[in-house]
């Protein structure tokens, strides 16, 4: 019995259990998965190769087993295609709980045209130390970072220039487009520093941003001056609109209100504006130095999110990139499915389901383990027990009469032959209602003798037998219907915990995917396969205990009708022998 018990648990944690894999780049980190970058024509479509661009890498349910990584995320590792060469990157963000995580991973370059170009990510070292370097991450021109990630204080500057903000009166956005932003009402301002790494030179200058207005407003996204000129960002008529010095463009599509779109100003021998990385309007001229404090958001009203400056001309595939990885309707970065590396050619799906898993999924499985262990530890004692009973009772019945007639002759005195009979017919339901009804019998003779009555029945003491054999049926029904409660439990409510780990499991995804900003298909159908596993272990938990109770319930019935017949058949021929 319990070595059977045993094999069940054993099988059902193999269900569960997913297989270590092992790393090609190093064998101590267990895990990796491929991060595409498309650059052709169905993907961020970029004409020319584009050095050093930061790509945001988006993790979350439906792309990254969060329980094979270390809970800070510190064991994450970026390894170029070759699978060698370590890439710069720093985190962001990295919530395991909630099971979201914000990357930037620098890509030495990035060619155009090309579909299968792709980095690794590695995890699963529980022994790593933190690989993260944001100083490292950007390339030298890159002036000035701000995410907002900021809770409190003021923004921080992921760059090695360290041009964190002198004052800021804007509110930390909690849900941005990335991560964090800041909030601006109309009155609120951000300030940047004045420092030699932010002041334009003979390679240029570069600002960007992820704007979302609240309404229509003429205000000021950014402005930088000093003595000589100056470089301004603005909303102005529903559209943007970039000046310096005698120079001025505006874009050609309006503004979208309460959308995130990407906006960058370019200023080298000219201006240029782009929206969503796509070159918006360009005005010629000569070349402006730019310097002095910077100020975003005066009069703005809505959030603004991941601010850069760089002392250069970022090109127009560079800025295309930018936005078309950050965006919530990315075309560049693709995920693929956890693997373990170069020796191993197919990824396992029972692997990818059950890392995508998220917690509360792994509860609901959890509860229906222990269901499912409860279920199968039922029907295999019930089963024994109904079987054990039946064959009992079939011994029985070739000896009934042959004790009934002892009982008629003897009468009393048989305690040590009764002790017998009740261990050799321990499981028969048939002969503790023959025993019950013998015993009364044998009481009423005893009376009977010591008040001198003639040992004959009337018809009230039959049916006080019969009364005190039917109290023993109810008994022994009881018995054998004991615990079959447990199977209608997994039956009706395993299907149901299962519907809820689903649901709830969707519901994440969607919660994920949406901070997150990543809609594609392979973000979206692991999660969503991943939250039907507990739908798939509720129906394991209740089908095998549906045949199981159908199975028992039918045997149970077969036995019962047994010990109403079998009642019958005693109290009658206790009446035809001593009665009246």
């Amino acid at each position: 019995m319990r070595s059977t018990v045993a094999a069940v648990i054993t099988a059902f944690a193999c269900l569960f259990a997913g297989t270590a894999a092992q790393a090609a780049w190093n064998p101590e980190w267990k895990q990796r998965a491929r991060i595409g970058l498309n650059t052709a024509s169905d993907g961020a479509a970029t004409s020319a190769p584009a050095d050093n661009v930061p790509v945001l890498v988006r993790l979350h349910t439906g792309n990254f087993s969060f329980v094979d990584a270390k809970p800070d995320g510190s064991d994450l590792r970026f390894i170029a295609a070759d699978d060698k060469t370590p890439l710069k990157f720093h985190v962001e963000k990295f919530d395991g709980l909630n099971e979201l995580a914000l990357v930037w991973v620098q890509v030495p370059q990035l060619a155009a045209g090309q579909k299968d170009a792709h980095v690794w990510l590695y995890y699963g070292n529980p022994t790593a130390p933190a690989g993260s370097e944001p100083r490292a991450t950007y390339d030298a021109a890159q002036a000035l970072v701000y995410h907002f990630s900021e809770r409190e204080g003021q923004p921080q500057d992921s760059t090695a220039n360290a041009n964190h903000a002198t004052r800021s009166t804007a509110k930390p956005g909690a849900a941005g487009l990335i991560g964090g932003s800041l909030v601006f009402e109309g009155a609120q301002e951000l300030v940047l520093p004045a420092t030699p790494s932010l002041k334009a030179g003979a390679n240029g200058y570069t600002v960007s941003m992820w704007v979302k207005p609240t309404e229509a407003m003429d205000a000021s996204l950014y402005a930088q001056a000093d003595v000589a000129s100056g470089l301004r960002l603005s909303l102005r008529g529903g559209k943007f609109v970039a000046e310096s010095g005698a120079l001025a463009a505006s874009s050609s599509a309006p503004v979208v209100i309460g959308a995130w779109q990407h906006v960058a100003v370019v200023v080298k021998e000219g201006l240029a504006l782009y929206v969503n990385g796509v070159e918006s309007a360009r005005a010629s001229g000569a070349p402006v130095q730019l310097g002095g404090a910077g100020v975003v958001g005066k009069e703005f009203k809505g959030e603004i999110d991941e601010l850069q400056v760089s002392a250069t001309a970022r090109s127009a595939d560079w800025l295309k990139l930018a936005a078309l990885s950050q965006g919530q309707e990315q075309k560049l970065v693709s995920y693929g499915a956890a693997e373990g590396g170069a020796e191993e050619e197919g990824a396992s799906y029972i692997k990818i389901l059950l890392g995508a898993v998220t917690l509360d999924g792994w509860i609901v499985i959890g509860i229906l383990a222990v269901m499912f262990i409860i279920s199968i530890y039922v029907m295999i004692a019930k089963t024994m027990m109904v079987n054990a009973a039946a064959r009992d009772n079939e011994r029985f019945k070739t000896q009934f009469d042959a004790l009934f007639n002892s009982i008629a002759v003897h009468g009393e005195g048989q305690a040590a032959e009764e002790k017998a009979l009740a261990a050799r017919f321990r499981r028969s339901s048939l002969y503790r209602l023959y025993a019950s009804g013998a015993e009364e019998l044998r009481h009423r003779f005893v009376a009977y003798a010591k008040s001198g009555r003639e040992a004959v029945l009337t018809d009230a003491s039959i049916n006080a037998i019969r009364a005190t054999v039917d109290a023993r049926l109810v008994r022994e029904t009881q018995g054998l219907n004991s615990q079959m409660v447990l199977l209608t439990i997994c039956i009706a409510g395993g299907p149901f915990l299962g519907l809820l780990g689903t649901v709830v499991g969707v519901m994440i995804t969607f919660a994920a995917i949406a901070a997150a900003g990543d809609v594609n298909v392979n973000s979206i159908a692991p999660g969503i396969a991943a939250a039907l596993v507990a739908t798939v272990a509720g129906l394991a938990v209740a089908i095998p205990a549906l045949f199981g109770y159908n199975y028992l319930t039918s045997k149970i019935s077969e036995l019962t009708s047994d010990m109403h017949v079998f009642i019958d058949e005693l109290v009658t021929r206790i009446a035809e022998q001593h009665s009246v």
